[in-house]
């Protein structure tokens, strides 16, 4: 066994061991398993079934992950998206009004079009043809609207009908739970401390033992993962009905659909380029045999992860961690995903933990993502404006898609009457053309 894993992920070649390879591959576990707990508590808040989602969270990322570390040979671990879970629960189902079930659709559709996209190499057509202003603007929107997602399942800011929003009510014990577990994870972050999030949910968890808050389970903390039946196969459910099928060919569904499918795949190409520049796996302009087999494995988990029930799966930067810490290869996301399968069966201990001390794990993954923020040119009004947009209306009109929709429009719009109309690809246009019609259509048939 030992030598076929050192000739399958060629460690000799990479200068790395079965040791290392799986002790980083626990590490980076160790600074993503936040997943488990958030993820369930951001999509539960869309009508769907809290225990289920931990295991099809837990059964997602080991799909994706092995895919990864299996096919693509990668270091690098894959999970439903934060950002994305967000806009499938606060924008597709609070805001749009559409079921869990239609999104889980929209998310569907996305994977099979990711795995089309990827087929034909059509990635690189889109990739090169969205200016890159709004590449960077769309995370740095992203964050801010999970930070304000974290601030209120928090109770830190709360809604005011005179300011819209004020500071929370501190003798509230869910705002001292999620205030402490926040500046603890940040502690943790400044002393470089593996699992500093893990850490932090943790710490809170234990906090509001001591409030009195939080509640040991009834039973057992080892047992079997809950059931998946209250959501598996809902993805396919609209494709079964008449209602389902108008649905699917609206223009909402495709301005969900492109809205997972933008952010899925720059996140992804994101991720994968910036976690595999620290390895020795990429040339001088950051670019890597294995793009396409990684692209593939994450449109095949995401598809995979909708018919079980989750949102979209994306490259995690947390693998950066396990990369820090020596891993080369495939091997370490073999080891992410072992490590997630134990967890399976720790659900009654994970699902415990409250709202409030999963909340600063959101806030602190707004700000990691907002750190492009300083790639932007704000000098240039074409430029700034379309990025001012897309960052802005996110967490403001709590919608992702509303960002992407309108810093589109504002770059096609001053592009084209500043006299840089060359910088609208045809790509742009045919957007800029559908988003119009959208809005004009919501405005007469409203």
């Amino acid at each position: 066994m030992k030598q076929l894993m050192e000739n399958y992920f060629q460690l000799n070649k990479h200068n790395t061991t079965i040791r290392k390879e799986l002790t980083a591959g626990v590490i980076t576990f160790l600074t993503m398993s936040y997943i488990l707990v958030v993820n369930p508590n951001v999509l539960a808040q869309a009508g769907m079934d809290r225990e289920a989602l931990f295991t099809t969270t837990a059964l997602a990322t080991i799909f994706a992950t092995l895919m990864m570390g299996l096919y693509a040979k990668l270091p690098i671990a894959q999970g439903p998206g934060m950002g994305l879970s967000s806009f499938f629960t606060f924008t597709v189902v609070l805001t749009m009004g559409y079921t869990w079930q239609f999104a889980l659709t929209a998310v569907f559709i996305e994977g099979l079009l990711f795995l089309l996209l990827t087929f034909f190499n059509i990635r690189e057509l889109i990739v090169k043809n969205i200016p890159v202003i709004l590449k960077e603007s769309i995370p740095v929107g992203i964050g801010l609207f999970i930070t304000l997602i974290g601030l209120k399942g928090a109770g830190i800011v709360i809604s005011d009908p005179n300011t819209l929003v004020r500071l929370g009510d501190f003798s509230q014990h869910s705002v001292w739970i999620a205030f402490l577990g926040l500046l603890v994870t940040g502690v943790l972050f400044v002393r470089n401390v593996n699992g500093a999030i893990l850490l932090g949910i943790l710490v809170a968890t234990g906090f509001g033992f001591i409030l009195g808050d939080v509640v040991w389970p009834s039973t057992s903390v080892v047992g079997l993962p809950p059931s998946i039946e209250p959501i598996f196969g809902q993805a396919l459910a609209p494709l079964f009905t008449e209602d389902g099928w108008k649905q699917i060919w609206s223009l909402d569904m495709l301005v969900v659909v492109f809205t997972f499918l933008f952010v899925n795949l720059f996140d992804t190409v994101g991720t994968l380029i910036g976690v595999i520049s620290k390895t020795n796996l990429a040339d001088a302009e950051g670019n890597f045999p294995q793009m396409k087999k990684a692209l593939f494995s994450d449109a095949l988990g995401t598809t995979f992860g909708a018919v079980l029930g989750t949102s979209s799966v994306t490259s995690y930067v947390e693998s950066a961690s396990g990369v820090a810490s020596g891993g080369r290869t495939g091997l370490t996301a073999v080891g992410v995903a072992l490590m997630f399968g134990l967890s399976l069966f720790l659900a009654p201990l994970f699902l415990m933990i409250p709202a409030a001390a999963t909340s600063p794990a959101l806030i602190i993954v707004g700000l990691f993502m907002i750190s492009s923020v300083s790639k932007i040119n704000f000098d240039d009004m074409s430029e700034g404006l379309p990025a001012f947009l897309t960052i802005v209306l996110m967490p403001f009109t709590y919608s992702i898609a509303e960002g992407i929709v309108f810093g589109i429009l504002s770059f096609t719009f001053l592009k084209l009457f500043t006299g840089k109309y060359q910088q609208i690809t045809l790509t742009l246009a045919v957007l800029s053309i559908l988003f119009l019609i959208k809005i004009i259509l919501e405005v007469f048939y409203k």
